[in-house]
């Protein structure tokens, strides 16, 4: 028996070693199929795994990156290893691991795994790497250990506990590797507490700005920690950039209230400064940001808000869920007692709201196509006595210029009808607030007598819109071309 187990234990070393030798190398990156995909995972304890597609434009300005941070653990002699994943190439293992965008990068640590949540630059993907598989905080047992850590930290965050087995310390812990952006600190030295005049249990921020430092209060449960870290972590006026868009959109708090405003015209000091009372009072409810409207990048975001550059300054507020719901002021007035009435009555639900519509044109009934905004929209499309076929379209949509010949030749053929009204709307420009639309061109039948919504999924053709506006296809056949999407990174 004894040496049946060891000829088994030869056979398996070797058959590893045979697999190891399998896995070819790119500039320090192990490539892995699916043929080698489980023994690599099961064979090395951490594993950051990135699937790609050769003709991704974000995949190829990641490579040089990935293969630096490859060569930086591999000089550290670090046993975390670097892989990729060719998604074109290895379906099977995509869908496995549910990929549906490029780069996807998931770690895998002793076979479990987590989505990649770090930046894309070298350093940035080390140090994640190294967080994740190193002491979720760092020990800080000397007061010399402590200003150091302090010191070299924009912000930092410690906790003070004796009892590392204490549910408060475990939920810190849980935070500190669950927290991606700021590094974390733990300390029993009563030296320390009394430099830093904290007690047993507390949980403080320090920050080189604002306040200095901000301690937590109540009961220290890891969403309670997370929402207290991500809150106190930025400024209380954020200023919107590339930078810091990850951490305003991709934290805790989903309310926000953006300030649009132009500093070349000293709106800071005439209104954000006066301000900065009122984001306290709401800190971690809502999150307080400018956006400066003399920036070329912000004209989309103005756009996106159905803004014009002399509308500045000006205020908004966005809640973030499925939808973005956008809410605005009675008054421009933007005094920090109004802005403080404008949040309070939001936060109550008083505000209702604030949805674009554009201007009805003229003539929007003397073609075929009758041209809806908002403000026109529910009266026409829930007339019970007719069938109202309405196309949400975006200017810029490639497949809505397509259909434009097609769907005018169908409101040619219903312009008569007393039953048929054949409709089209700037999804971009209206919104709706019983309708959301995510993709283009979405098409609707309002059906007359119930109202009830009906979405057009055939061909798109002019027979296959009359025969179901006829109902003569209640089974739709599904429309093969894809429709186009806003990018994910567009307000």
């Amino acid at each position: 028996m004894k040496l049946l187990s060891a000829f088994a234990l030869v056979v398996a070393i070797a058959a590893v070693a045979i697999a190891e030798e399998e896995v070819k190398t790119e500039d320090g990156v192990l490539v892995l199929t699916k043929d080698n995909f489980d023994s690599v995972i099961a064979n090395n304890e951490f594993v950051l795994v990135e699937f790609y597609a050769p003709w991704c434009g974000h995949c190829k300005a990641l490579a040089p990156e990935y293969a630096k941070a490859a060569k930086v653990l591999a000089d550290k002699e670090s046993s975390i290893k670097l892989a990729k994943v060719d998604a074109t190439v290895e379906p099977e293992l995509a869908e496995k691991f549910g990929i549906r965008g490029y780069p996807t990068l998931k770690f895998f640590r002793s076979g479990s795994h987590i989505d990649y949540t770090g930046g894309r630059e070298q350093d940035t993907i080390v140090s994640w790497l190294e967080k994740k598989t190193g002491p979720a905080a760092k020990e800080l047992e000397t007061v010399e250990a402590a200003e150091e850590f302090l010191k070299e930290n924009n912000v930092a965050v410690v906790g003070f506990f004796k009892d590392r087995e204490s549910k408060e310390c475990k939920a810190f812990l849980a935070t500190a590797v669950a927290v991606d952006d700021y590094p974390f600190g733990v300390t029993s030295s009563e030296e320390v507490y009394k430099k830093y005049e904290a007690k047993c249990g507390s949980v403080v921020l320090f920050k080189h700005f604002d306040e200095g430092k901000a301690v937590f209060e109540g009961e220290a449960t890891e969403e309670a920690l997370k929402k207290f870290v991500t809150a106190q972590a930025l400024p209380l006026i954020v200023d919107f950039s590339h930078e810091t868009a990850q951490k305003i959109f991709g934290g805790e708090i989903k309310s926000h209230l953006l300030f649009f405003i132009s500093k070349e015209a000293g709106h800071l000091k005439e209104y954000v400064e006066p301000a900065k009372e009122v984001a306290k009072k709401f800190r971690e409810q809502i999150l307080f940001v400018t956006i400066d409207a003399d920036q070329e990048d912000h004209t989309r975001i103005l756009e996106f808000f159905g803004m014009k550059k002399d509308e500045v300054p000006s205020l908004r507020i966005i809640r973030l869920e499925e939808d973005m719901a956008k809410y605005k002021p009675e008054t421009n007035d933007l005094s920090a007692d109004k802005i403080l009435e404008f949040v309070q009555s939001f936060l109550d639900g008083k505000v209702k709201q604030h949805l674009l519509s554009q201007d009805l044109p003229e003539d929007w009934d003397k073609e075929p196509v009758k041209v809806l905004v908002a403000t026109k929209f529910d009266e026409v499309a829930f007339d019970k006595t007719k069938d109202v076929l309405v196309e949400f379209y975006a200017p810029w949509c490639g497949h809505c210029k397509q259909l434009v010949p097609i769907y005018d030749k169908l409101g040619e053929k219903y312009k008569d009808s007393d039953s048929v009204v054949i409709a089209k709307i700037d999804a971009t420009a209206n919104e709706l607030e019983h309708t959301k639309i995510s993709s283009f061109p979405t098409i609707y039948l309002y059906r007359k007598g119930d109202n009830e919504k009906v979405e057009f999924k055939g061909e798109r053709t002019l027979e296959g819109f009359v025969k179901f506006l006829e109902g003569e296809n209640d089974e739709q056949p599904e429309e093969e071309e894809k429709e186009d999407k806003p990018a994910k990174d567009e307000l």
